[in-house]
């Protein structure tokens, strides 16, 4: 059996999100149709973690081990010719047996924009928003995310993460044209993590909490305390890194 690797972008806009389930198209689903097609075998392959219903990649990361002999040359292409619009395989490359995707993950990259204006061709990808944003709080707010923290009050509770703990290597905003985006780096994330972060601190740039409260709802983990989660369509996943 060969251990494969893919890199792989999407929007996911019609999307229920990565995660194959009961109702809905997901992105897990259509590469695996795909790859039946392709090697004849079921096949199902792994990403490097669930994105929400709406949410797009860039680098999203997946594996899946097939006997097929078939070359990642010709594997790329022919799943590029298989899969919708929507989604394309960037690369495809040969891994040890023990590599995963989710597990082998070291670190993860999130963006998320915000445009402060109605937007017509970024509509799907972009939170327009209408209200003035004061980026100085909101990029302290952000600084204070970095370190490692736990999380309960930044993540959906249903059911309660195993652990809250991750560590934050960057988080910052910045002006980019008519946008405001925040990227935010780290070990690993929660579900609904960054778009509750990003909620929060547009609180803070409109003016409607201080700064200063990042750091008690850090310390507290109280979920009502924190701001309402941003939509999903303004998040993405820029890239997934692995190794030391």
């Amino acid at each position: 059996m060969r251990t494969l690797r893919l890199l792989l972008e999407y929007d996911g806009t019609h999307f229920v999100g990565w995660q194959s389930q009961d109702r809905g198209r997901t992105v897990q689903d259509e590469l695996e149709r795909a790859l039946r097609v392709l090697t004849r075998a079921s096949i199902r392959p792994i990403g490097s973690g669930r994105t929400d219903a709406g949410t797009h990649a860039l680098g999203q990361v997946a594996h899946f081990q097939t006997a097929s002999d078939l070359p990642t040359e010709r594997l790329l292409r022919g799943l590029n010719g298989l899969l919708p619009a929507d989604i394309a395989i960037r690369a495809i490359d040969e891994v040890p047996a023990d590599f995963h995707a989710r597990y082998s993950a070291k670190r993860k990259r999130y963006r998320y924009r915000i445009h402060l204006a109605k937007s017509a061709l970024n509509r799907s990808q972009v939170w327009a928003y209408y209200q003035a944003l004061s980026l100085a709080p909101m990029r302290a707010a952000a600084r204070a995310l970095i370190g490692t923290h736990g999380f309960g009050a930044f993540c959906k509770q249903d059911p309660v993460p195993n652990s809250l703990d991750c560590q934050i290597y960057d988080a910052d905003w910045s002006v980019q044209g008519a946008e405001l985006v925040f990227e935010i780096e780290g070990n690993r994330f929660l579900r609904h993590m960054v778009r509750i972060l990003v909620g929060t601190m547009v609180d803070i740039g409109r003016g409607a909490r201080p700064a200063e409260d990042i750091a008690a709802l850090l310390a507290s983990g109280e979920r009502a305390d924190a701001g309402p989660t941003a939509p999903a369509h303004g998040l993405c996943l820029l890239w997934v890194a692995y190794g030391a």
